[in-house]
């Protein structure tokens, strides 16, 4: 298949329209291409109507308007619904189409959905994200691409309306394990720089202070210097908002969940992404299930136990 025209402001379609999706389709817009959208909460469309994007009841709909679409999706079930469904994408979908998925999923799953949609003779490419909400917002994503070589600058049109990255992994699936592993790192260090706050807070420092020399330090990571889970050190993160916005804890916990499988299928040894994913899955059992990942911090000030 030829790699499609550059530039072309045909119709996209875009399929999940929550904190990550929303922010990504209205880049599109701003870039002049028209959207046609389908959350599964109308209510996440309207706003979309109120700028000229077409809403549609399915995303068989979707697909029967449109020949490149990108799916952000919470889970792996969710993915296999929107694209295989009874009224899924694949009902509809047309020949020559391109079909990117940004969501965070088990990259077995991404291969089986590659398999089903080649069938159909559309192509299938996997392309989620790292950059949260804030990136989102700003265009700054980084797209970690798994899928067919020839059809990389085509999704590349597209991504880089909304990201400021967009990296070939290789084959379907690789963006997925790139994101699962950047993931888990990011997990890692959440929880580490949470832990060393608190211990510098209960040492007397202050909390800016400490950041301030952390950041200027060889302890520096995105967790310290761009998204601190402190309250009251930055402002516009999460931690400054009641944990409001931002990733989930939930799917934090997913994602390491993720890592987890990949792990015990490669027979690789992962003992603080096995820890982190104990943590992750204590704070939703504990209330924590909506609030953004770094109430890490607020779980370990209040979890003496731990």
């Amino acid at each position: 298949m030829c790699s499609r025209t550059m530039a072309s402001k045909t119709p996209v379609g875009f399929i999940g329209l929550g904190n990550m999706g929303n922010p990504m389709a209205k880049n599109l817009v701003k870039h002049g291409y028209p959207v046609i959208a389908y959350d599964v909460f109308p209510e996440a469309c309207k706003e979309f109507q109120d700028l000229g994007a077409q809403v549609t009841e399915s995303p068989a709909d979707v697909a029967e308007r449109a020949d490149r679409i990108i799916t952000m999706l919470p889970s792996s079930p969710n993915v296999r619904e929107v694209y295989t469904g009874a009224n899924g994408i694949l009902k509809k979908v047309k020949k020559g189409s391109l079909l990117i998925d940004s969501s965070t999923i088990d990259p077995a799953v991404s291969k089986e959905l590659a398999k089903a949609v080649e069938k159909m003779g559309a192509v299938f490419m996997d392309a989620p994200v790292s950059g949260g909400v804030g990136a989102a917002r700003a265009g700054n994503l980084t797209f970690m691409v798994g899928g067919v070589e020839q059809e990389f600058n085509a999704a590349k049109e597209l991504l880089t309306c909304m990201g400021s990255n967009v990296i070939y992994c290789g084959e379907v699936g690789t963006g997925q394990a790139a994101k699962i592993c950047n993931n888990m790192l990011l997990a890692i260090s959440m929880i580490g720089t949470a832990e060393t706050m608190n211990l510098g807070i209960r040492l007397g420092l202050d909390p800016k202070l400490l950041a301030k020399i952390l950041n200027m330090s060889s302890g520096r990571c995105w967790s310290s210097d761009t998204y601190n889970p402190v309250p009251g050190v930055m402002e516009g993160v999460p931690s400054a908002n009641n944990y409001q916005g931002g990733f989930g804890t939930t799917l934090m916990a997913k994602d390491l969940g993720l890592a987890q499988i990949s792990a015990t299928n490669t027979m690789t040894p992962v003992p603080l992404g096995s820890q982190a994913h104990q943590i992750y899955r204590m704070m939703c059992a504990k209330g924590y299930a909506l609030k953004d990942f770094s109430a890490v911090f607020q779980f370990l000030r209040e979890e003496e136990t731990l």
